[in-house]
């Protein structure tokens, strides 16, 4: 059979609140959903170039990621195909990566691009906590932002099915996002600001400047 290899891709950086967004639908829909051996399920996580490879194997692409389109934060809006790059190009995947954009970019030079792309992504309401988790609003959209993207891929015949769970991880168990957040100390334990033992402290006598 001639199937499309299809690749459902979540990007982002779950340390980062929001920014996790991508990654915690991908988690979502591993756990909870079962498909046929053309369709894969990838945590693209910061990996940057190294995703080219996987978006160059792939006839249909889907991403899911935290994107800041300017909107009410917790919106969910979808862009398709050619239109997907001029979303993906503000923000590198790590300082010392490239950022999707670019990823696409690649895999279209190499002559193997997906014919179909779509990318699903949510307006962010917090990106700037490290160690903090999605916000409410956005929590609220992983399972929409999966029904969205269940609902496309019916047009590429991919059998879906509600699996019961018991499926390999994407990723390793501690950021399981009810482990992360469960895991997570109070801000009284580990200062979000910074070291809560200098902070504000004048500086030693005789120090140099």
């Amino acid at each position: 059979m001639n199937q499309k290899q299809i690749l459902i891709l979540g990007i982002g950086n779950v340390l980062w609140a929001d920014e996790g967004f991508g990654v915690r639908c991908v988690e979502l829909l591993n756990q909870h959903y079962a498909f046929d051996e053309n369709v894969r399920i990838m945590d693209g996580g910061t990996q940057g170039i190294y995703l080219v490879q996987h978006v160059q194997e792939a006839d249909v692409l889907v991403v899911f990621d935290a994107i800041d389109y300017g909107l009410a934060p917790g919106t969910l809006k979808t862009i398709y195909n050619d239109e997907v790059p001029k979303f993906m190009g503000a923000k590198q995947m790590s300082l010392h990566q490239t950022g999707f954009q670019e990823v696409l970019a690649m895999a279209e030079f190499t002559g193997n691009y997906p014919a179909d792309l779509l990318l699903v992504g949510c307006q962010p309401v917090e990106l700037e906590d490290f160690g903090g988790s999605l916000r409410d609003e956005v929590k609220a959209q992983v399972q929409p932002a999966i029904d969205i993207a269940l609902e496309y891929l019916q047009q590429f015949g991919v059998n879906v099915q509600r699996s019961n769970g018991r499926t390999q991880a994407l990723a390793p168990g501690q950021l399981n996002l009810s482990d992360y957040e469960q895991g997570r100390p109070d801000e009284e334990a580990a200062c979000r600001t910074g070291d809560s033992r200098v902070i504000g402290a004048p500086a030693a006598s005789g120090s140099s400047k």
